[in-house]
């Protein structure tokens, strides 16, 4: 493997773990439940992708082809994290949880 693919590999790896990082302290620190929902489903969700494909990456170089289940993983995460999201956050609006002080409109009001 050359210089330039362990390069390539660290560094997908290396915005992975950020995006992940920065979506869990998204989850922790964020005010309401509307707000905590972008934490997991945006950052967490490029963050995967990225280490999936350094994965990818990985394992092609090392004459394995790409595997069949990196695809699978990512195409199921980027499928279901979006509508799981909408689907907790409409949940959320029919229960009548609060939002944080200062939001700026209620579509589900009107």
């Amino acid at each position: 493997m050359s210089a330039l693919t362990e390069y390539t590999i660290t560094a997908l790896l290396l915005i992975g773990g950020a995006f992940t990082l920065v979506g869990a302290i998204g989850l922790a620190r964020l005010p309401d439940f509307y707000t905590r929902l972008h934490g997991p489903t945006k950052a967490t969700t490029l963050g995967v992708g990225a280490i999936i494909l350094a994965s990818v990456v990985y394992f092609s170089f090392q004459g394995e082809g790409i595997g069949i289940t990196e695809i699978l993983i990512t195409a199921f995460l980027f499928l279901t994290a979006p509508i799981s999201a909408n689907i907790m956050a409409k949940a959320a609006m029919h229960l009548g949880v609060d939002v944080m002080e200062g939001t700026k409109g209620n579509p589900w009001e009107q």
